[in-house]
């Protein structure tokens, strides 16, 4: 707490995991917030079932939205993840919060993620970026500069992407390395985007653009740990694979987004002027879109919007 700075003022500390033990502690100090860590570890002595089982889970999370109502308490209850990262316990516990939040993070990166899953009062899937520090979680203002700090420029198969987090807008840098396999079968290895969809893509590169990377192996990496899996990361996939394989860097001032359909169409994404004044206010100069969100952008002046509405004028746009 010294070394993080926490005021002891203002902080009451308990070591009580029982409900009925919570509950005369806010009786009497009336705080202002209730943090339970964690809910797996509460238990209702009426009750005869140990802590963390479904039925205590269940029962103390009710009580706790009997208390926070009551008092009309601000309260976070902080639950375990299971393996597969979804929060362990009943699903009911996340059907009575208002609010359920992700602490995301990878060991490798400083960058720590809280994502909004579920939000009764506002949109879900938001993204708050924090990197850790000897102080604790610090805040990033500016996500998108964190992202690209380290981008080389210059190098084939990197990409800068315009990603929608909520309704928050993010550059990040896509890679792609596309080798030459010696082996029969080709490998197909991703970080951060899914890989049934880069295969999907490459099938149809071959098919509409005759590119065909079947004897090649392709990996490819959302750098700085970062998961996405919204459909405007098509066209930066495809450009990232191409500018690879062809050994072509693409323009270092440019952002790109847009989904790509089957027949090699280029589709319209959501929150496109979002996704333009971030690119612009870090100092990109040029954005390849969809033609429809062109189309229908109004914008003072759309100098820079290269819009295309095939994965053939993408290439062309792009030099690839």
């Amino acid at each position: 707490g010294d070394r993080l700075g926490v005021g002891a003022e203002a902080l009451l500390l308990s070591t009580e995991t029982s409900v009925e033990g919570i509950s005369r502690l806010v009786d009497m100090e009336a705080p202002d917030l209730l943090v339970v860590d964690s809910i797996q570890t509460m238990y209702n002595p009426d009750m005869a079932s140990a802590p963390g089982s479904v039925g205590q889970v269940r029962e103390c999370t009710m009580r706790f939205l009997d208390l926070a109502k009551r008092l009309g308490l601000s309260t976070i209850l902080i639950g375990h993840i299971t393996k597969d990262g979804s929060i362990a316990g009943p699903k009911v516990l996340e059907h009575i919060v208002d609010v359920v939040l992700y602490f995301e993070g990878d060991t490798r990166h400083n960058q720590k993620l809280i994502r909004t899953v579920k939000n009764r009062f506002g949109p879900s899937n938001e993204l708050g970026v924090f990197e850790m520090t000897a102080w604790g979680l610090q805040a990033v203002e500016n996500p998108s500069g964190l992202f690209l700090a380290e981008r080389k420029k210059h190098v084939s198969g990197s990409v800068v992407m315009a990603a929608m987090q909520g309704t928050r807008p993010i550059l990040v840098e896509l890679q792609a390395l596309v080798t030459r396999t010696s082996f029969s079968t080709a490998r197909r290895m991703t970080a951060g985007v899914d890989p049934n969809r880069v295969t999907l893509l490459m099938a149809m590169l071959e098919k509409r653009a005759g590119i065909v990377l079947n004897a090649c192996d392709v990996y490819m990496n959302v750098a700085g740990g970062l998961n996405l899996s919204e459909p405007g990361l098509d066209l930066a996939v495809i450009g990232a694979v191409v500018s690879s394989y062809r050994d072509i860097p693409i323009d270092d001032q440019t952002v790109i987004f847009g989904e790509v359909g089957l027949a090699g169409e280029v589709r319209a994404v959501s929150s496109a002027e979002a996704r333009i004044h971030e690119a612009l206010s870090m100092g990109f100069r040029k954005v390849v879109m969809p033609a429809t969100n062109a189309d229908s952008l109004d914008l003072p002046g759309k100098n820079g919007l290269q819009a295309v509405a095939s994965v053939l004028d993408f290439l062309e746009v792009t030099g690839l």
